[in-house]
């Protein structure tokens, strides 16, 4: 084998073995909508139909926190946050005071939206960084997900 070929397969080799650690393993099957990453919601935004659940998973190493943004959700809209909390500022008081709707490593939380409109949130230690993130909810039929 030459060099050049040798190289080039040596260097495939281990960018495919440190995909695994940084998160980017090709056709990895998911099932979760949204993860959490450091310091940003990945997707940022997703689009789904009412009557439809998100389930967010907390894919690092930080505690993360999903509350709504109160003053912004659409008419008729209920509050949502992790820790099941029944407005914004009983869900920054639960964290100040113990971490209160954390999501550590490998926790869900999830949310079935009734309601067409935008739904702003955030992660309220990261808030300050910009984890933030946008539910759009479409009046219309849920997709059928197919059979496995």
């Amino acid at each position: 084998m030459d060099r050049r070929r040798y190289l080039v397969a040596a260097g495939t080799t281990a960018v495919l073995s440190l995909g695994g650690c940084l998160g980017l393993t090709p056709d990895e099957n998911v099932d979760y909508d949204i993860g959490m990453r450091p310091t940003a919601f990945d997707p940022a935004t997703i689009t789904v139909a009412k009557g439809e659940a998100v389930v967010w998973e907390n894919t690092g190493t930080r505690d993360h926190t999903v509350t709504a943004y109160e003053n912004s959700l659409p008419d008729g809209a209920e509050f949502f946050a992790s820790g099941d909390y029944d407005d914004e500022q009983a869900a920054r008081d639960a964290w100040a005071n113990g971490s209160g709707g954390a999501l550590s490593n490998g926790d869900r939380f999830s949310y079935t939206f009734q309601i067409p409109g935008e739904y702003e949130y955030f992660c309220i230690p990261h808030e300050s960084g910009g984890m933030m993130g946008t539910v759009i909810v479409e009046d219309r039929t849920p997709t059928a997900t197919p059979e496995e």
